[in-house]
């Protein structure tokens, strides 16, 4: 159990009190985790607590509009010549032909063909969203009638604000961090994102929830997950965080993937941290053949043509598919429930690691947080934030002066596991930027020992795949190195 005081004195301003049964109105709204923590701060009274959840209510549904409110906005935008502010997530593009920025919210309903954003607020708010091509923030909508400009009239963006309160120090966010035991850092990390870790039976159950969260903080980590129902793979992938973009089944193009072949739309993998393509058994993709020699272009480089137009992106690629217990069995062929376009050994060999779906318990009433937990919006922007270069520069030479291996261990191998370590490093120990830093052996257990695990259960399944590729090839032994090597 999280010690509260020691949390509280660590993160004074960024802890959140969170109440199952708040937590609860919030999911049933369909809000995402770190946009549910960003109202509760604002509304919560000094204790931390929302006391008067109706009133919360009222305030939830006046500041996110649904698609059943769209017809209302544009209405007050065009008598009154503008609308409340309200929260959503806005998507910008920039137009050549026209030599105009639009916008458009999907959830709303909102498209580009109907906006307008004007050279004078471009220039106010683009230090906001011009990163992320948009992004959650406060939205305010105008209306431009038609005019002798133009014959068409334009709903405007008046205003955007990005809604990230807090001032994000990582430097204060190591020195917190090193206040923790190992152990107490896991239950903290399961508190930022809503579990309790009472839990859970042991470290490995909750060690292993935790990886999954590897994609949000280290850039083109590439991971495959086969667990059974019920154990929060949607949750984790589409709530957590707002920089990531989670797809659950219809049908997947290259152009929604990659990019248009015009260059005129970013795909997902240029303006997202990843992409998790979720019950990835019911994803259909309309040229399997195209989808899959772009994959393997992007995830081995990280850039792929389009084209004539060159997109780089740095989103790692997860695939989220069920599959029962009785059927998670390494020394099987589990990949054969994956769609035909992940069935060649030289596409799944570019996934680096392959999380244990196994080893995390199905959602229960006891896994819900309830109490004083680190805020998920602030952790969701650490999480970002250290995906930066110069961060991940920092850990991967702590990790690779950690870690040895044999001058024959495979490229791929080694590649995937002082990535994976890397990872878990900013993860569990952010707090160390020098190879000193850390117990070896605590490095050992939380990092390197899980590292190889994922890896060699890709390997495993290559051999499966392909065995006159892969058979015999095993992972190479990766130690740690003796001191001055």
């Amino acid at each position: 159990m999280v010690d509260t005081e020691k949390l509280r004195a660590a993160f004074p301003d960024t802890t959140v009190f969170k109440d199952p049964k708040i937590v609860a109105l919030f999911k049933a709204s369909s809000i995402p985790s770190f946009l549910r923590d960003w109202i509760l701060k604002r509304k919560a009274e000094s204790d931390g607590r929302i006391h008067d959840a109706e009133a919360l209510r009222k305030y939830i549904y006046e500041i996110i509009p649904r698609r059943e409110n769209l017809l209302e906005l544009k209405d007050t935008a065009r008598s009154e010549g503008t609308t409340k502010k309200f929260l959503a997530k806005i998507e910008i593009q920039f137009s050549v032909r026209s030599d105009e920025y639009t916008f458009a919210i999907p959830e709303l309903g909102l498209r580009h063909a109907e906006t307008l954003i004007e050279d004078y607020v471009w220039d106010r708010i683009k230090d906001d969203v011009v990163k992320t091509a948009g992004g959650w923030g406060l939205v305010q909508l105008g209306y431009r009638c038609p005019d002798g400009e133009s014959p068409r009239g334009y709903f405007t963006l008046l205003e955007f604000k990005n809604f990230c309160p807090y001032t994000i120090d990582l430097d204060a966010y190591r020195e917190a961090r090193s206040q923790f035991t190992a152990e107490e850092w896991i239950d903290v990390v399961l508190g930022a994102i809503d579990y309790s870790p009472d839990g859970y039976e042991d470290w490995v159950q909750k060690h292993t929830m935790l990886t999954r969260l590897l994609p949000f903080i280290e850039p083109r980590l590439n991971l495959v997950e086969l667990a059974p129902k019920g154990t929060g793979k949607s949750y984790m992938f589409g709530q957590v965080g707002k920089y990531g973009w989670l797809v659950s089944g219809g049908t997947l193009t290259r152009a929604k993937m990659f990019g248009d072949i015009n260059g005129k739309s970013p795909g997902l993998i240029a303006s997202n941290d990843f992409v998790a393509l979720d019950e990835i058994q019911s994803i259909n993709f309309n040229d399997p053949s195209e989808m899959q020699g772009g994959l393997k272009a992007y995830m081995e480089s990280g850039e792929i043509t389009v084209g004539k137009n060159r997109i780089i992106g740095g989103a790692g690629v997860i695939l989220l598919g069920n599959i029962p217990q009785t059927e998670m069995d390494e020394t099987r062929d589990m990949f054969q429930r994956l769609p035909t376009v992940f069935h060649e050994s030289a596409l799944l060999d570019r996934f680096h690691g392959f999380i244990r779906g196994r080893d995390i318990p199905r959602m229960s009433e006891n896994m819900k947080i309830n109490g004083w937990a680190l805020n998920t919006e602030y952790f969701s922007e650490i999480m970002h934030l250290l995906r930066q270069p110069a961060e991940t520069m920092i850990y991967r030479h702590v990790v690779e002066r950690l870690v040895g291996y044999p001058s024959e261990a495979d490229t791929r191998d080694t590649e995937a596991v002082l990535r994976l370590c890397s990872a878990y490093l900013k993860l569990l120990f952010p707090h160390v930027t020098e190879p000193g830093a850390i117990d070896k052996g605590e490095f050992k257990r939380y990092c390197l020992r899980p590292a190889v695990q994922m890896r060699t259960v890709i390997r495993q399944q290559l051999q499966k795949i392909d065995p006159l590729e892969y058979g015999g090839k095993n992972v190479a032994a990766y130690t740690l190195r003796e001191a001055g090597q």
